[in-house]
């Protein structure tokens, strides 16, 4: 993973738990640098043992973990120069979602070594509000924190939601996602 989301990881700590949490986690993790640089990459097992190291030293499911870093991670990217791009993704949460593979092709430009899931998107029958997010990755158990993403996307686009995972990922399957949420009308530009 890129250095960017280390420092999206160590932002979720430090705001909601201090500097010296965040040193604990470096130590816990066994992981001597104190600085990550965002376009760098490194191992996913780097950041797999910061999200274990801070989920024990939080005494937090890692699970619970990785869902409150997800939310967090939609707003941080935003304040880390990415808000323009997520902005021409989409104005309201369902039309976002469409283009998050597409949004992710314009991250590799920047990011090359980036691996990024996909995403496809099935609408609920009319008489339903939502739809079903499918997620394929060849990471595993990162199903948590795409459930934060939504409920953080839910929030950037004032449109409450409610996430649920309905299929789990076997060996060569995918996650599916349950997102109920009400329409919220366009605002005309002032």
């Amino acid at each position: 993973m890129y250095g960017l989301v280390n420092q999206g990881l160590e932002d979720f700590v430090v705001q909601r738990f201090g500097g010296d949490t965040w040193r604990q986690v470096l130590q816990r993790a066994g992981v001597a640098q104190e600085m990550f640089i965002s376009m760098d990459s490194y191992p996913d097992e780097l950041s797999f043992k910061l999200v274990g190291a801070a989920s024990e030293l939080l005494g937090m499911d890692a699970d619970a973990l990785l869902e409150a870093f997800g939310q967090h991670w939609v707003l941080y990217t935003a304040q880390v120069g990415y808000g323009e791009m997520l902005a021409m993704a989409g104005s309201d949460l369902k039309t976002f979602l469409l283009n998050l593979d597409t949004l992710h092709s314009h991250v590799g430009m920047t990011f090359p070594d980036l691996r990024p899931p996909s995403f496809e998107v099935e609408s609920l029958p009319a008489s339903e509000q939502g739809l079903l997010l499918h997620y394929r990755s060849e990471r595993q158990g990162m199903a948590p924190m795409v459930i934060g993403l939504i409920e953080g996307l839910g929030q950037r686009f004032r449109q409450p939601v409610t996430v649920r995972q309905i299929a789990f990922r076997g060996p060569q399957d995918h996650d599916v996602f349950r997102i109920e949420y009400i329409e919220v009308p366009a605002h005309p530009a002032a």
